[in-house]
C-alpha cells in the first residue's frame, strides 16, 4: 500500500540550524500518527514541509505517492488545524467553516450544506450564526477542526491544537479528535510535545530530538520498549539506569530503562536503597530513592503506605522489567 505521506532523506536547515536532519518516514493511509518531541525537536518543521509552508534542504516528500517538491499548499489535498485556531473574528461559523469552499467557487447554498453538515459532526449543530469570540476555548478548537474538515482532505494535520485548553477539556477532545478519526477514516497527522497526548491518542508514534527520529512505533512499544535514553526519560520519565547499575539489578552491563511503577518497596529482599524524597502526585506517590549514589523513582499507587524521608527500604521488580538499551543518547 501507497504511504498516505513519505519522508525520504528530508532536511530543512536555517542557516546553521538543522531544524530537520535526515528524517526518512512512512505514514500509512487511515493512521493517527503522532509526532511527539520537546520545542524545537523538528516535529512542527515536519508538519509544514507536508503542509508545503516549508520547503526541504534536501531529500524528497510524497504524498500519496506523488511527489510535493515545489507543489504549493493550495494544491496539496492536506488540510491543517492550528493550535491558535486562527479564526477569522469577523466572521460567523458557518463562513468561517465555509471560508475554503468560496475560496474554491463552491456556490453559497453549496458551501453553507457543507459547513453545517460538518459542524454537526463536530458536535457543534445550530452554532453557525455566533462570532468566534462569542464561543468557549473547546468550541473554537472544534470550529478549527470543521473548516479544515470542510474541504475533504486526505491527511489533516494538527499542530498542538490542544494546547490552549485546559486538563479537563483536553482530556475530552483527545477521545473525540480519536473518535472522529475512526469515523472519517482519513489520515491524521498530529504534533505534540506531551506524551499523554501522544500515547492516548495515536496508533504509532514518532519521538523527535535535535531534528532526528529517535524512534517510531506503537504507543506500547515506544513505552515499555524505549530504543535510547532520550526515548526513556522523555515519554513517561523512566528510570535510566547507568550500565553499572543495570549489571547490578541482574541485567547486561547497558544504558537501562526501568519505569517507577514496576518497582516494589519492601523491607527484605532486592536491592538496599534511601529515601531521599516522595511527591504527592494525586493518584500516585513518587518515592526518590537513593540507591549506590544513583537516583531511582518509585511510583506507588493512592493509599499506600509512603516511607519517611532517610528510611532505608529493599526495592524489588521483575527481571523483565528491566529494558536494555542502545548506549547511544
Amino acid at each position: 500500500m501507497t504511504p498516505a505521506v513519505s519522508f525520504q532523506n528530508v532536511s530543512r536547515h536555517f542557516g546553521s540550524v538543522r531544524a530537520v536532519d535526515g528524517v526518512n518516514l512512512d505514514i500509512e493511509e487511515g493512521e493517527f500518527f503522532a509526532m511527539l518531541g520537546p520545542s524545537g525537536s523538528g516535529k512542527t518543521t515536519c508538519l509544514r514541509l507536508i503542509a508545503g509552508f516549508e520547503q526541504p534542504t534536501g531529500g524528497h516528500i510524497k504524498i500519496f505517492g506523488e511527489t510535493a517538491d515545489g507543489v504549493p499548499p493550495y494544491r496539496r489535498n492536506v488540510n491543517t488545524v492550528f493550535q491558535d485556531y486562527a479564526l477569522f473574528p469577523h466572521l460567523n461559523v458557518i463562513d468561517n467553516v465555509a471560508y475554503g469552499l468560496m475560496i474554491k467557487g463552491v456556490d453559497r447554498a453549496t458551501r453553507t450544506r457543507r459547513a453545517e453538515e460538518t459542524l454537526e459532526l463536530v458536535r457543534l449543530p445550530g452554532y453557525g450564526a455566533r462570532r468566534p469570540g462569542q464561543l468557549s476555548g473547546g468550541q473554537r478548537q472544534r470550529v478549527a477542526l470543521a473548516r479544515a474538515l470542510v474541504n475533504e482532505p486526505k491527511v489533516l494535520l494538527l499542530d498542538e491544537p490542544l494546547g490552549a485548553l485546559d486538563l479537563k477539556l483536553r482530556e475530552n477532545m483527545q477521545e473525540e479528535l480519536k473518535s472522529l478519526q475512526q469515523t472519517l477514516g482519513i489520515t491524521f497527522v498530529f504534533v505534540t510535545h506531551d506524551q499523554g497526548e501522544a500515547l492516548s491518542m495515536a496508533d504509532r508514534v514518532a519521538v523527535f530530538n535535535e531534528g532526528r527520529i529517535i524512534q517510531v512505533g506503537e504507543p506500547e512499544d515506544i513505552y515499555r520498549r524505549p530504543r535510547a535514553r532520550f526515548v526513556a526519560d522523555f515519554v513517561g520519565s523512566s528510570n535510566v539506569l547507568p550500565p553499572d547499575l543495570a549489571q547490578a539489578f541482574g541485567g547486561p552491563r547497558r544504558w537501562a530503562s526501568l519505569r517507577p511503577e514496576d518497582i516494589r518497596i519492601g523491607k527484605t529482599g532486592g536491592h538496599a536503597a534511601t529515601v531521599t524524597g516522595a511527591s504527592f502526585l494525586g493518584a500516585a506517590t513518587r518515592v526518590a530513592c537513593d540507591v549506590n549514589g544513583a537516583r531511582v523513582n518509585v511510583l506507588l499507587p493512592s493509599g499506600s503506605a509512603v516511607p519517611s524521608l532517610g528510611a532505608p527500604i529493599r526495592i524489588s521488580f521483575d527481571a523483565a522489567a528491566l529494558h536494555p538499551m542502545d548506549d547511544a543518547a
